[in-house]
């Protein structure tokens, strides 16, 4: 079976968030989709480990923010390779209570949606999530960010505890690895496994595209996870 199949299956990115409490948690997620138009359903795909899926279990509610197209990957590792055991995601950003007492993300969203969970299904790793739409908004007129661009133009990554996460090792040709001896080195982030490729520098971060890993300032951090530049191994 060719599981890369799989990864021909269209996908947005979104902020999955909830509440427990007085407590707010959020979460990356692409399995997110409308179910019925009347009324309005729509569904999320949560892991059991996360601490998002705790939240719902416990509110019964979340929200789903529409991430756009240039939503930075700092912005996409708070909410998707950081614990909301360990850290306030919500800390510094533009977000306001919803219908629901859920947390709504409005930083880089271009649409919400509120949703009260109707239904749950277990399938295993994950439960999804199948709630009615009580608010929902547009916010900006712009490009909703896909996962394949995510992954094709930005460089992103999948973290495990996603519903889509494959370990998938790519097929290297024998003239492809003589191009990459010649070429600048790659580092990855042994942390989140990010991937610093010097012909993209990172833009974000204010490195310039052509910059190579050595010239980087010490000071310099993962644009995903936040790990230090001593974090990052040769490819």
């Amino acid at each position: 079976m060719n599981i890369k199949a799989l990864q021909k299956i269209g996908y947005g990115v979104y902020v999955v968030s909830s509440r427990k409490g007085d407590k707010f948690n959020g979460q990356i997620a692409n399995t997110v989709f409308q179910v019925t138009s009347q009324p309005p359903t729509i569904a999320v795909s949560i892991n059991r480990n996360n601490l998002t899926w705790e939240y719902i279990k416990d509110s019964r509610v979340f929200s789903v923010s529409v991430l756009c197209e240039d939503t930075p990957l700092t912005f996409i590792g708070r909410f998707g390779f950081k614990s909301g055991r360990d850290t306030d995601k919500f800390q510094g950003l533009d977000y306001k209570i919803g219908e629901t007492g859920a947390p709504v993300v409005l930083d880089n969203a271009v649409s919400y949606l509120e949703a009260r969970v109707k239904q749950e299904v277990d399938v295993g790793t994950h439960t999804i999530f199948i709630g009615e739409v009580v608010d929902a908004d547009t916010l900006a007129e712009k490009a909703c960010l896909t996962y394949d661009y995510y992954h094709q133009i930005k460089g992103g990554l999948t973290p495990k505890a996603a519903a889509t996460y494959a370990e998938v090792k790519p097929i290297v040709k024998a003239e492809e690895k003589q191009e990459a001896k010649s070429a600048m080195a790659k580092y990855r982030c042994t942390v989140c496994g990010y991937i610093y490729e010097p012909e993209k520098g990172d833009p974000d971060g204010g490195i310039s595209p052509g910059t190579p890993f050595e010239k980087i300032p010490d000071s310099w951090v993962c644009p995903v996870c936040g790990a230090a530049k001593t974090d990052f191994e040769k490819e």
